[in-house]
This record gives structure tokens, sequence and C-alpha cells, in this order.
């Protein structure tokens, strides 16, 4: 079972980039999802969640209104859409998938079981 992000790089102040993270080896289409992420020198922190129906979603303060995430079913993605990227985004991105079924969208890094290698995401100023 594996889930394996893409999509990070560096760009600039105030630009954006699309995270993905695709699955392989299971179906997680009844897991809910996460986006994670963990800077030098710092814990890591839930960035965005979405439940398992895409019904509800969760975003931390300090990316409210910039990302966005969503998820595919067919071929099973989840996407994270950065928009107005600062430099204090700078940090490797990680997907990871719920150990429970039909659940809603948690921050709780302890309630996911399935985690990716992660991604950077450099943001320069």
């Amino acid at each position: 079972v594996q889930l394996v992000e893409s999509g990070g790089g560096l760009v600039q102040a105030g630009g954006s980039l699309r995270l993905s993270c695709a699955a392989s080896g299971r179906s997680f289409s009844r897991n809910s999802m996460g986006w994670f992420r963990q800077a030098p020198g710092k814990e890591r922190e839930s960035v965005a969640a979405i439940g398992w129906n895409g019904g509800n979603t969760y975003y931390a303060d300090s990316v409210k209104g910039r990302f966005t995430i969503s998820r595919a079913y067919a071929g099973f993605t989840v996407y994270l859409q950065m928009n107005d990227l600062k430099p204090e985004d700078t940090a490797v991105y990680y997907c990871a998938a719920d150990r429970s079924l039909d659940g809603l969208a948690t921050p709780v890094a302890d309630e996911y079981e399935y985690w990716g290698q992660g991604t950077q995401v450099t943001v320069s100023s």
C-alpha cells in the first residue's frame, strides 16, 4: 500500500502549486484523507483534511482562504491546491489516509495510518 505525493517545487511568494496524492495497492475511497506539513525544526502540523465522501473539510487557520483540498474517486487521487503561497508555507508536505472508514475530516495525526514519503514545497520571498 502506497501513497505517493507529487507537485511540489520552488515557487515565488504569491504563486500557486497543486499537490497530488495517488494511492496504489488499495482503494482509500472510504477513508478520510489529510495533508500535513513539516518545516525544518518544527513539529508536523495538519494543513487540510477531507471526509470520506468529500462532504466536509478542515483547514488550518494559517491556510484558510488560500488552500483547497479535494478528492477524485476515479483512480483515487487527493489534491491540495495552494494559492497565494507565502515563505512560511515552506515545508515537506505529506499525504495521509485515516485508518477508519466513513469518517469525517480530522486534523489529528494519530488518526492516520498510511503516509506518503512527502514532497518539498519551497516558497521564496
